[in-house]
């Protein structure tokens, strides 16, 4: 195979020569076909190249759900170079810091997000050396660059870099190479039974893994047509459905609910949809009982930035396994494993028994090469080969896996990953607070959402709104805790370790003072 093959940017130009007038994408300002998306991304290439980006390079998007933000990642791409998309939900201090990690030579970002992208670079230590507002920046670099050819790649080279935390609540961003994308391209291929005919709806952000790798470039390698939405808006996601005759579409499962009280009030016609998909959290079983009602199939997935999609549950089985997130993929080899060995060499793993619970492991051609320049926490989560997931879970006897929470102490907030211990890095700057930690807890509309036991300083008061305030300054809306409990003292280990289990609890010494939790504020 030609090293150009190998490049995920090769399946525009064969899809150009072969169908160019094949629609490909659609946003509310434009619609491309193959051959107009290929040119474009061609001379996205060449205007990152003329604007300082090379091979290896970072390409950092600062970018909503538009036709700019696939041209830009397929531009890099093709140039060799690394796209780096930015979740536009954080705050300026925040995008500095990944600013400085990753520094990028250029920075695509839309024109509405001017003052955030403006706060970012003036926080940050790096600064790239060109930026690109979309749409008027970025047209006329198009209008004006000469297309660049087809960058030679390995399958190992990274096409994307994108930013996850663990328990240290440090950002780690996930190499993700060209085989990677493909590869999972190809397991979606199997699950979505994806087809040149396709009309795939996208509303979940393209910065997430979700939005790009599941739903968006595995449409674009089977040749079908990617239709974009700007926002989450229940009644204008069925309107689209009707509209451009959408044959599926994927979301967490807060959209469901909220589709599904939109559904019978729009009298929306879907009978262009196969199936629906949702990943991010677990999906209520009345919830798939619920569409199912209104003929409609509720697929359900689980997987990670790490390596995408991990297992699948096909509609046929959603009700008869309900609990379980289905089979593993087929590119891709799933163990579980019991944890107590995993300080010893792969090969000496042990394998848990069906039913039993422990970490669930996997390789193949799906998984990242490893985290952007962090040499221990790659060492901590690839091991010759496999990688340790952080999640917990069982087999049944029919192969089916059951997850029994996780590891690492993120929590889902309405699909968003929530990582405590970079929220209590942020609250621990505050004159008022001593010691914090944050848990989630359960929420009947985001799923999970924060909560923070302080143990304030002598003769502070707690002031839920103050705090709250203090938190939004400083991280996005989605982790900022939505309740703030004060405690006399955090439970801890005997090595000095807090037991968050034991605050999720409620129970021992540290119980709240009378009247905190009436004074914690739900927002």
């Amino acid at each position: 195979m030609r090293a150009e093959a190998h490049n995920v940017a090769s399946w525009l130009v064969a899809h150009a020569r072969e169908r160019g007038e094949a629609k490909a994408v659609k946003d509310a300002e434009r619609t491309l076909d193959y051959r107009a998306l290929a040119g474009r991304v061609a001379r996205a290439a060449g205007a990152l190249a003329a604007a300082g980006a090379g091979r290896g390079a970072r390409v950092a998007l600062l970018l909503g759900n538009h036709v700019a933000t696939l041209e830009a990642v397929l531009g890099a791409a093709q140039l060799g170079a690394i796209a780096v998309p930015l979740n536009t939900r954080l705050a300026a201090p925040e995008l500095a810091e990944l600013l400085d990690d990753c520094r990028p030579a250029v920075l695509v970002f839309d024109a509405g997000l001017a003052p955030l992208a403006e706060a970012a670079c003036a926080g940050a230590r790096h600064v790239p050396r060109a930026r690109l507002a979309v749409p008027a920046a970025w047209e006329a670099v198009l209008a004006a660059a000469a297309p660049a050819p087809l960058a030679a790649v390995s399958p190992e080279d990274p096409l994307i870099l994108m930013y996850t935390s663990g328990t240290t609540g440090a950002p780690k961003g996930a190499l993700l190479p060209h085989r990677k994308t493909l590869f999972n391209c190809k397991n979606a291929g199997v699950f979505f039974e994806l087809g040149p005919e396709d009309r795939v709806l996208v509303v979940v952000p393209l910065f997430h893994s979700f939005g790009l790798q599941i739903l968006a470039l595995p449409t674009l390698w089977a040749g079908g047509t990617v239709v974009l939405q700007p926002r989450f808006e229940p009644s204008a996601v069925w309107q689209a459905v009707a509209r451009e005759r959408i044959s599926f579409l994927g979301g967490v499962p807060t959209m469901f609910a909220a589709l599904l009280e939109a559904i019978d009030r729009e009298r929306a016609d879907v009978s262009s949809l196969r199936f629906l998909f949702t990943a991010g959290a677990a999906i209520p079983v009345g919830l798939i009982h619920a569409f199912a009602a209104r003929g409609l199939a509720l697929k359900q997935g689980f997987g990670q930035t790490e390596t995408s999609i991990l297992c699948c549950l096909d509609a046929a089985d959603a009700v008869r396994k309900a609990g379980s997130v289905g089979r593993p993929v087929p590119h891709a080899e799933l163990r579980i494993v019991r944890r107590e060995s995993l300080a010893r060499p792969p090969a000496a793993w042990e394998d848990c028994a069906t039913g039993e619970s422990g970490e669930i492991v996997v390789r193949g051609p799906i998984t990242m090469t490893g985290y952007w320049e962090r040499p221990e926490a790659t060492a901590e989560t690839l091991r010759e080969g496999w990688l340790l997931t952080g999640d917990l879970g069982s087999f049944d006897a029919e192969g089916f896996v059951t997850l029994a929470g996780r590891s690492k102490e993120l929590f889902i907030s309405g699909g968003e990953n929530v990582y405590p211990r970079q929220v209590e890095a942020v609250y621990e700057q505050h004159p008022a607070v001593r010691e914090v930690a944050v848990v989630g807890v359960p929420d009947p509309t985001w799923g999970e959402v924060g909560r923070a036991y302080l143990v304030l300083e002598p003769g502070a008061r707690l002031d839920p709104a103050a705090l709250e305030r203090f938190g939004r300054e400083r991280l996005a809306a989605f982790k900022v805790p939505r309740s703030f409990v004060a405690v006399p003292a955090l439970p801890r280990t005997a090595s000095g370790k807090v037991q968050k289990h034991r605050l999720s609890r409620g129970d021992g010494p540290f119980s709240s003072r009378p009247g905190a939790e009436a004074d914690a504020r739900e927002k």
